[in-house]
């Protein structure tokens, strides 16, 4: 069986490190630009996190080649580039029953779709699975445990994936037929996960994290079931799970930028700095965006787009959210 890995950025060279005794052919296509020719000839990536990949995997620049023969093809593209990546897929002869499991997190500016939706909109006829969960790549790297979701319309397409892509003692896959949980769990979380990074740096301790927890939980899930998600998704992997990963962890870049943006520095220096994508800066604007267009209150992604676009303090910010009108809290479950 084979895999091809679309995207050779850290998410995405972890995962052909992480499943190749899995597969027989494990490929990896990038623009010829972000191929480095330490990775093209030594499997070896140092920035920004070191990948040391096994012999048997292939890199290339030629999609063509990349996708043929492949069973599953794994994009981890930045989702600002996933139309246009399967507007190539098209071109390059992707086959209908091959199986293309999406694993960036984020929603698509302007159109405000989510992930599968951009997709289906360019590859209509795509079997089609979202892999989400609480997946810090450098601990991936270390060999250290978590598990993630594989999430299809069709559960058949979710339990092949499920158990091609199972790595037993390190990566546990679980099944889901929500795919607007699963997506938007993963997605919206990276807003919640700035939010942390930036409180953490203000040293405004641990009770106001636990705040920012459970209150940034509310808008994931205020918002996700208003775009038709299951609530009991959104306190699973994808979402409760991953949000408690990224809000507690220096490893995550939009923990990162938050901790970045509190000391004051501006988000074109923090982007070039951290020499990667952070998904919930755009993130942070497609939220308010949607919760307009929803008429509901999304406090803290409102107060990381203003900390991002804006030249509002961190004072400001922490009254602002602080001195909001009382009110009750909602109960989902």
């Amino acid at each position: 069986m084979k895999l091809t890995i679309l995207g050779a950025g850290c998410w995405g060279l972890t995962l052909a490190w992480l499943l190749t005794d899995n597969f027989e052919q494990v490929t990896v296509w990038g623009r010829e630009k972000d191929l480095s020719d330490d990775l093209k000839t030594n499997k070896h990536c140092s920035k920004p996190l070191e990948v040391q990949l096994a012999d048997k995997v292939e890199i290339t620049s030629d999609l063509s080649s990349a996708i043929k023969d492949a069973e599953i093809i794994l994009s981890v593209v930045a989702t600002s580039g996933t139309r246009d990546v399967c507007e190539h897929l098209k071109d390059a002869g992707i086959k209908p029953d091959q199986i293309l499991v999406n694993a960036s997190k984020g929603i698509e500016l302007p159109s405000l779709m989510r992930m599968s939706e951009v997709i289906k909109d360019v590859l209509p006829n795509q079997k089609l699975a979202i892999l989400s969960g609480p997946t810090l790549a450098k601990e991936v790297l270390q060999g250290k445990p978590t598990a993630a979701c594989v999430a299809c319309e069709d559960i058949e397409i979710a339990k092949f994936v499920q158990h091609a892509c199972n790595v037993p003692s390190k990566f546990r896959l679980y099944t889901n037929t929500d795919v607007i949980g699963v997506e938007l769990g993963g997605s919206l979380k990276n807003v919640i996960a700035i939010a942390s990074g930036f409180a953490h740096t203000m040293g405004l301790g641990d009770n106001c994290a636990g705040t920012l927890l459970t209150r940034g939980m509310a808008e994931v899930v205020r918002v996700s079931i208003q775009l038709g998600a299951n609530p009991s998704t959104l306190y699973g992997l994808s979402g409760m799970g991953d949000l408690i990963a990224t809000c507690s962890s220096p490893m995550s870049r939009n923990y990162t930028v938050g901790s970045m943006l509190a000391k004051g520095k501006k988000i074109n220096d923090i982007l070039a700095e951290l020499g990667s994508v952070a998904e919930g800066v755009k993130t942070s604007k497609a939220v308010c965006e949607l919760a307009k267009k929803l008429d509901i209150e999304v406090p803290i992604s409102n107060a990381i787009y203003e900390a991002v676009y804006t030249d509002i303090t961190p004072e400001e910010l922490l009254s602002k959210l602080m001195n909001r009108k009382l009110k009750e809290e909602e109960r989902y479950v």
